[in-house]
């Protein structure tokens, strides 16, 4: 008598005495299957940032089909916590991670280190490691020509900008932001206000709120939810989003919106996991190849501002532009970035200080 018994329940053959029988699942083996597990910060049906990340998920799941088993943690703290939730998803055989939020790079690096046979992507970090790659884009260049669309439809020449917490990623977009607005409003001033929080729709709706008092006619943001957008849409006044196309929740207000499509990224980036080649590495994605862009505009951006950002954003792909050139001053007029100069990537990855215009503290 022989006996075959294959991994996984899937296929069990007994060949005895010229009998075959055999019983076959409907699944593929977790050995065939391939997983990857996503973590957010916030609700993947957040309107912003982590919907933004699970709509990339999505087209992983889409491009590889059976070949491939996609998870998320979603509402997952920034701190202790996640560790607990990495490891959680490493048992249940995840063999790629990807961590979406600046605070869950401790806990991703500490787990790169025990466990090597695993891939892990931080995305907005700084660690690398030889099983730990590092992704973002420059998301700095839509947040400018977003803030060209917010500076054509101020009408006082004040916008308020809703922030969460004082690093470097925000405060660059920050600056592209103000940069942006400055372009097609001349002496504009842009009032920040923190939440100290990524997604918190209450803190981000009093912000807008404090804002529009202190005389903000358009409001921006670099939060992860559209209560900004649907207190400025309840004032009648224009907004201008961050991360997804929000113009749902603020019709007539919405403007348009830095967005990512972290689908570039990540099917790529799977793909290669599946088969073996992947390195770590550092990505940073741009206009060129689609990885950042702008929303749809809204009713309010005029045919003339649409020409304008169309214009700014070729040159910004073909190299004429870049808004972190110089002469570029900080709020008390310093000089920081003199003519003829450039500011790098890593310069942008530390950046600590707020371009002439600005009302706020770059201390948050």
């Amino acid at each position: 008598m022989k006996r075959k018994y294959a991994v996984g329940g899937l296929l069990l053959a007994l060949v005895a005495t010229g009998l075959v029988l055999v019983a076959a699942g409907s699944a593929k083996s977790d050995q065939e299957t391939f997983k990857a597990a996503w973590i957010y910060v916030g609700p993947h049906t957040d309107g912003g940032w982590s919907q933004a990340h699970d709509a990339g998920r999505l087209k992983v799941q889409k491009a590889l089909g059976s070949k491939v088993q996609t998870t998320y943690k979603e509402n997952v703290p920034e701190g202790p916590q996640v560790a607990q939730v990495i490891e959680s998803l490493i048992r249940d055989g995840n063999k790629m991670i990807f961590a979406t939020s600046f605070g869950f790079q401790t806990a991703m690096v500490a787990a790169a280190k025990k466990h090597p046979d695993v891939y892990f992507e931080m995305a907005t970090g700084t660690a690398q490691s030889k099983n730990m790659a590092e992704y973002f884009g420059a998301s700095e260049d839509a947040i400018y020509l977003s803030g060209m669309a917010a500076g054509a439809a101020t009408k006082k020449g004040t916008i308020g900008y809703v922030v969460p917490f004082p690093i470097p990623e925000v405060i660059r977009h920050a600056n592209a932001f103000v940069l942006g607005a400055q372009a097609t409003r001349p002496g504009t001033k842009v009032r920040l206000v923190w939440t100290h929080s990524w997604f918190e729709p209450k803190k981000e709706r009093q912000a807008a709120e404090s804002l529009v008092s202190a005389g903000a006619d358009v409001i921006g943001q670099n939060v992860d939810s559209p209560s900004a957008g649907q207190y400025a849409q309840s004032k009648k006044i224009p907004w201008v989003g961050y991360n997804s196309n929000a113009k749902k929740f603020a019709p007539t207000s919405w403007l348009t919106a830095a967005v990512y499509d972290w689908g570039v990224y990540y099917v790529p980036r799977v793909k290669a996991a599946m088969n073996g080649t992947w390195k770590t590495g550092f990505y940073y994605g741009g206009l060129k190849d689609k990885f950042v862009g702008l929303a749809p505009y809204g009713p309010k951006v005029t045919a003339k501002t649409k020409a304008a950002i169309a214009a700014k954003k070729k040159a910004l792909i073909k190299g004429t532009f870049y808004e972190f050139a110089g002469p570029l001053y900080d709020q008390s007029g310093k000089l920081r970035v003199k003519k003829g100069q450039k500011l790098t990537v890593k310069d942008l990855y530390a950046m600590n200080w707020l371009v002439k215009g600005t009302i706020g503290s770059a201390k948050g």
